[in-house]
């Protein structure tokens, strides 16, 4: 290793990390934004009545039913 080697970051990630110190609440924003709309708890008895009531699709859609 050269006396006088600096570790290589990419210009995405040097790019990134001028954004993140120009706004410091650039996280916090980012994840009030995900919770917003993302983040949300599952209602258990929604889910299962659309598993119930999902109808199967056949093989190939857009063959007729045969008899």
């Amino acid at each position: 290793m050269p006396l006088f080697w600096k570790p290589y970051t990419s210009d995405v990630t040097q790019f990134i990390q001028t954004l993140k110190d120009k706004k410091p609440t650039l996280e916090a924003e980012q994840r009030a934004g995900r919770a917003l709309l993302w983040d949300r708890p599952i209602d258990r008895e929604a889910q299962a009545e659309y598993q119930e009531a999902r109808v199967p699709q056949q093989p190939y859609v857009y063959q007729t039913k045969s008899k």
